[in-house]
């Protein structure tokens, strides 16, 4: 599921949605990205909000998981993230798996 905001047709923040089960055994949200241009406008925050909201209404599951690259710890904290396990390195950038209740 794609979760997208355009202006003037072009896309300027995106996240992917996966059911529970394609990702993690609950749904998770990933590929959140803003383009540079479009940065310190809080679209990533707006574009999450939107994100958790469609996987509460549209979506089973009472957690919402994802892969965090780790220097956006706080961002995610913010949105109700916590982490759990041990650091990991993806595609060799540092990472941590978060989760955030939703039920």
């Amino acid at each position: 599921i794609h979760i997208f905001q355009k202006e003037k047709d072009v896309i300027v923040a995106y996240t992917r949605i996966f059911k529970s089960g394609d990702y993690y055994k609950n749904p998770s949200i990933g590929r959140v990205v803003v383009s540079k241009k479009n940065r310190g406008k809080e679209l990533g925050k707006k574009i999450m909000i939107h994100s958790i909201e469609y996987i509460k209404k549209n979506l089973k599951g009472e957690k919402i998981e994802l892969s965090a690259q780790k220097y956006l710890d706080k961002f995610y904290k913010d949105l109700g993230f916590y982490k759990i396990g041990e650091d990991y390195l993806e595609d060799g950038i540092p990472h941590q798996r978060m989760i955030k209740e939703i039920n």
